[in-house]
């Protein structure tokens, strides 16, 4: 059996030094600041996101990897000694890079490149990608670990507390008048991935309430079992997040090892600094 690679795109909010420790290799998300172009994850972070946001009062663009950028990701696959790839790309509901992964494809007329639509994003991608490389080290087939992936994908789940609506007032996606009246009242939206989207799930009053409601629907997903995989996710807000971990644990049976990673600028730019939340994946 010829060696498999997996690889995905900056959505999946892994973190470089964990993609490294499994061998998945990132296209990134771009994100521009007028004629300004970053790369997620690569030479912008969450905070460097906020701070300029901060300084222009105006939020970027975001666009997804380039067929250039596909294609030298495969590339430096195929260098390195894979025969084929497994391609796990954010949602195509909320981003074009499913089509571009597909599109770069056809660079590679020859070669065995699978390219898969997670219907998700941020860890919950992540944990589909090492799902498959954890597979592949394992001796599976392709096939077979693609298969462990779309079940991890299947069994995921993703809530988290958006802190301010500040910045989809900045995106146009509620009204200025709407945020303020919402900061006022100290609501706090509750999102989740649903039909392939990040949704607004319910509103809650207070932080404090915001963040135990997302607990209690982690722990009423899994009906009683515990995660299998568990990640924090956050918006330049790392010490929220470390103290949002402690208060799940209480409440939760977690995995012994929990991953606090960065939501990551192509996803943080719409959901906005101060969110914390959870990537999980149930038992099987």
């Amino acid at each position: 059996m010829g060696k498999i690679a997996v690889v995905t795109d900056t959505d999946s909010s892994l973190p470089p030094a964990l993609a490294a420790r499994y061998d998945i290799r990132q296209a990134p998300i771009n994100i521009h600041f007028g004629q300004e172009e970053f790369q997620a994850g690569v030479n912008l972070s969450d905070a460097e996101l906020f701070a300029r946001i901060d300084v222009e009062k105006k939020l970027p663009t975001t666009s997804a990897p380039t067929p250039g950028q596909f294609h030298a990701v495969y590339q430096a696959a195929f260098e390195a000694g894979a025969e084929s790839i497994l391609c796990f790309c954010v949602s195509s509901e909320i981003s074009a890079t499913y089509k571009v992964a597909l599109a770069a494809r056809e660079m590679f007329p020859d070669r065995d490149i699978e390219v898969v639509d997670s219907r998700t994003l941020s860890m919950a991608q992540g944990f589909m990608a090492m799902a498959a490389a954890e597979a592949v080290e394992a001796g599976a087939t392709k096939e077979a670990a693609l298969k462990v992936a779309l079940g991890v994908g299947e069994r995921s789940r993703v809530y988290a507390a958006l802190a301010t609506l500040k910045y989809l007032a900045m995106s146009g996606r509620v009204g200025h008048l709407a945020a303020g009246m919402a900061g006022l009242l100290n609501i706090k939206p509750l999102l989740t991935v649903k039909d392939g989207k990040l949704a607004m799930l319910e509103k809650v009053r207070t932080h404090k309430k915001a963040w135990h409601r997302v607990i209690e629907l982690t722990a009423l997903s899994f009906g009683g079992k515990p995660a299998a995989r568990l990640a924090i996710i956050h918006a330049n807000a790392p010490e929220d997040a470390q103290e949002f971990l402690d208060l799940l644990r209480a409440e939760v049976a977690c995995p012994e090892s929990v991953e606090i990673v960065e939501f990551t600028p192509g996803l943080s730019v719409h959901a906005g600094a101060g969110l914390v939340g959870v990537c999980a994946v149930a038992a099987e």
